[in-house]
């Protein structure tokens, strides 16, 4: 067997190999080539490449969705383009990993997409991503232990309260949403920066009263917690805080988690936010119009792995502005007939 070199692609604590040279046994697998702006663009993916997907926590929708996705590019390149998913503390890591050439292709949350591309919030400074295309629509989860006494956001002042992973589009929501109460996420709650496995396991035992999380629905996480703890939890209604969120950021829309997502006696009206994915500017176009062909071709297989690709539409799929689209994805959005 050939020597293979070897791309470690680092998530939050957990380390994706990502095969960038030649595997003995499966024949040369190359990065992503550069893209030529001015080649024309076919595409077909004509030699073996792999693409490093940044998904989210292991229990979240990015994670299910992106490993879906990986196993799909190949069946729709012939074999020619693969993937590897790796888990990410989401949004903000996902972009600035990205950019750092960690990873090829970055699952984020529209607002966190939009401070990217302007250079707020998180970023000190406009990063050069583009978007293959606008997906499904994460849905802002709010959830208290039922004998917390906490009864709203501003109710939280005081409580063990997990914002999510740290650099994390979650954490971006929490904090916007904390501030939209009154209150100061640094010092009016005892912060829990947990990833959502390790926020669950904290709501079961006590250790936090509460959390929020913006997913898919449903998100594997959120569902154990309701099925195993029943009516000791409860959600949250955020959507009085919408005005204030709508003039940080024009990507939050209000929604509803419908009462059969995870058994609870009543639907939840939240907030929504859409999610994009994101590759940067000087991705091979060919490659970039292979996976966005993918994501809509193989919508169906998507939605198999978790119901929330199901919103992955292409009336949608250009709705991307601030953020441009790459000129590969553009390509596949013509071809597939989204105007």
């Amino acid at each position: 067997m050939r020597r293979t070199n070897v791309r470690l692609a680092a998530g939050m604590g957990v380390l994706a190999l990502v095969v960038t040279g030649a595997a003995g046994c499966g024949g040369r697998q190359d990065s992503a080539a550069k893209d030529d702006a001015r080649s024309e663009i076919t595409c077909k993916v004509d030699k073996d490449t792999r693409v490093g997907i940044a998904t989210g926590n292991a229990t979240g929708v990015y994670y299910v969705v992106g490993n879906a996705l990986a196993g799909q590019l190949s069946t729709t390149t012939g074999g020619r383009l693969t993937g590897t998913a790796a888990e990410t503390g989401a949004s903000v890591q996902n972009i600035e990993q990205l950019v750092a050439g960690q990873y090829d292709v970055a699952f984020s949350l529209f607002d966190t997409a939009v401070n990217a591309v302007q250079g707020k919030g998180s970023f000190s400074g406009p990063q050069d991503v583009q978007a293959l295309a606008r997906i499904y629509d994460n849905y802002t989860q709010v959830v208290v232990r039922a004998d917390s006494g906490i009864t709203s956001v501003a109710g939280m002042k005081g409580k063990k309260i997990s914002t999510g992973s740290p650099k994390s589009g979650t954490e971006v929501i929490a904090n916007r949403l904390l501030e939209a109460a009154g209150l100061d996420p640094a010092k009016d709650i005892q912060a829990q920066r947990l990833d959502l496995a390790k926020t669950v396991e904290g709501v079961k035992d006590g250790s936090v009263d509460g959390f929020f999380w913006s997913g898919g629905l449903p998100t594997g996480g959120v569902t154990d917690l309701f099925t195993t703890s029943g009516d000791k939890v409860k959600f949250l209604d955020v959507s009085a805080l919408l005005p204030k969120l709508t003039e940080l950021n024009p990507a939050y829309q209000s929604g509803t988690i419908p009462a059969d997502t995870y058994r609870t006696a009543a639907d939840t009206p939240t907030i929504v936010v859409p999610n994009v994915l994101l590759v940067r500017k000087d991705l091979d176009a060919d490659v970039a119009c292979a996976i966005t062909k993918t994501v809509f071709e193989r919508r169906d297989a998507l939605a198999e792995a978790n119901p929330a690709a199901k919103g992955i539409s292409l009336d949608n799929a250009r709705r991307t502005d601030p953020v441009p689209l790459h000129r590969g994805a553009d390509k596949a959005l013509k071809d597939l007939g989204a105007s």
